[in-house]
């Protein structure tokens, strides 16, 4: 297991903009491969990736922005999904001032790395920062801005081209972005995020976008939900050919008879008040609940019953059928991890939960068996919350990432690594 602490973390950053405070704290991880890649939110001019290789040789990569006035931080990565060459490793990197670049390396044989695409918006926007999630299959770009602004780029000719812009009134974060290419010359983007429930809650909603590399596709506009915008899609080959939603929750109008009553009813005892989080592998859906901020200084006191992880069975209809609606169906709570959750992993039908009180847990999706790898950093009994204060808890977010032989956590404590046989 290796340790590297976090502690003295302020609650602003001297040198940033003012646009920029409020970028949360987080250690980025990425695991490609053999290679494993750490980039920390600490405010730089010249921000540091940090690789590893199968050998343990620690490469560290600077990362240079365009705009060097003031201090920038690291806020997403992403790697690219499309068939790689042996040891060569294509990353995007996005900056809290709006920039990001994508950087291709070699880390067997260079210790260099070479930025082939960079993109320096004339203007920092709600739509270009600071970008949270990032997706990446070559020559397609997906980011998401902290405001919910979905921008899909085209990446194809060597320059970076803007092909749509996509905003809603109805989709809230935490959210997450699954991208891949389910064909040749269509990609297919699953984004999960939180939705509405009136008056007051919370539930769990799917949005799925079929974009199209070949110019021959005519573009079917997109639901009420996404509004969009396409300032360059005549010079870009990427086509945006259909959009389809569904969500959890779904009140019918009108009269109702008992049948959907009683499900309104078990519908209605799944809405939550706060969301810490929601992940998704394309086949299945994890809603996370949070508990309520508060300022009181005293003690909360947590079961695993009390704030368990909601799973749903997402399934999506064929590309080839845009018309057909996709279903999200809820399948089981998953009980045992205790207190609320700081970050979610899902890949492969398992889920893997990093708790705030540094206890981790890996579910099996397909079977709702879970195991605890990993207990509680504090090691108090009844799951009382951590020692660390809320602004501190607040500044500091999570991170897992996992593969078939590790998982990987971030968070107050540090990063851990462990094993999956351990």
């Amino acid at each position: 297991m290796t340790g590297i602490g976090m502690d003295s973390i302020p609650s602003s950053s001297p040198g940033l903009s003012d646009q920029e405070q409020g970028v949360p704290w987080r250690t980025h991880i990425i695991l490609t491969g053999t290679f494993t890649i750490f980039a920390s939110s600490c405010p730089s001019h010249t921000p540091p990736l940090a690789l590893f290789t199968p050998s343990s040789r620690r490469l560290v990569i600077p990362i240079t922005p365009v705009r060097r006035q003031h201090p920038v931080q690291i806020t997403a990565l992403a790697v690219d999904q499309s068939p790689p060459s042996p040891g060569h490793i294509r990353l995007v990197v996005c900056l809290s001032n709006g920039e990001f670049a994508v950087h291709e390396m070699q880390p067997v044989h260079s210790n260099t790395s070479v930025c082939t695409h960079t993109y320096n918006p004339p203007a920092r926007t709600s739509r270009t920062a600071p970008i949270t999630q990032a997706a990446y299959h070559h020559p397609l770009l997906v980011t998401l801005s902290q405001a919910f602004h979905l921008s899909i780029y085209d990446l194809s000719d060597g320059t970076v081209k803007l092909s749509y812009a996509l905003g809603s009134f109805t989709l809230f974060p935490p959210s997450s972005l699954v991208l891949s290419m389910p064909e040749p010359q269509f990609y297919k983007l699953v984004l999960t995020y939180s939705t509405p429930v009136y008056p007051a809650h919370w539930s769990v909603g799917v949005t799925e976008l079929i974009i199209s590399s070949s110019p021959s596709n005519s573009f079917v506009p997109t639901p009420l939900s996404l509004m969009t915008s396409a300032p360059s899609a005549a010079s870009s080959p990427l086509r945006l050919i259909s959009t389809r939603s569904t969500r959890a929750f779904d009140v019918p109008s009108g009269w109702i008879d008992e049948a959907k009553l009683r499900l309104m009813h078990e519908q209605w005892s799944r809405k939550l008040v706060h969301v810490a989080g929601t992940q998704t592998d394309g086949k299945w859906v994890i809603l996370a609940p949070d508990s309520p901020p508060t300022s009181s200084p005293s003690r909360h006191t947590y079961s695993p019953a009390s704030l368990p992880l909601q799973l749903y069975r997402l399934s999506l209809p064929s590309i080839h059928a845009p018309s057909a609606v996709p279903k999200l169906v809820f399948v089981r709570h998953l009980y045992g991890q205790i207190g609320p959750v700081a970050a979610l992993a899902v890949a492969d039908g398992r889920c893997v939960s990093l708790a705030v009180n540094g206890s981790v847990w890996v579910w099996d999706l397909e079977g709702g068996m879970g195991t605890e790898v990993a207990g509680s950093a504090q090691g108090a009994e009844g799951g009382e919350e951590s020692d660390v204060s809320q602004p501190e808890a607040a500044a500091i977010k999570g991170t897992v990432a996992f593969d078939d032989r590790r998982i990987i956590t971030a968070g107050v404590g540090g990063i851990a690594v462990r094993d999956f046989d351990a």
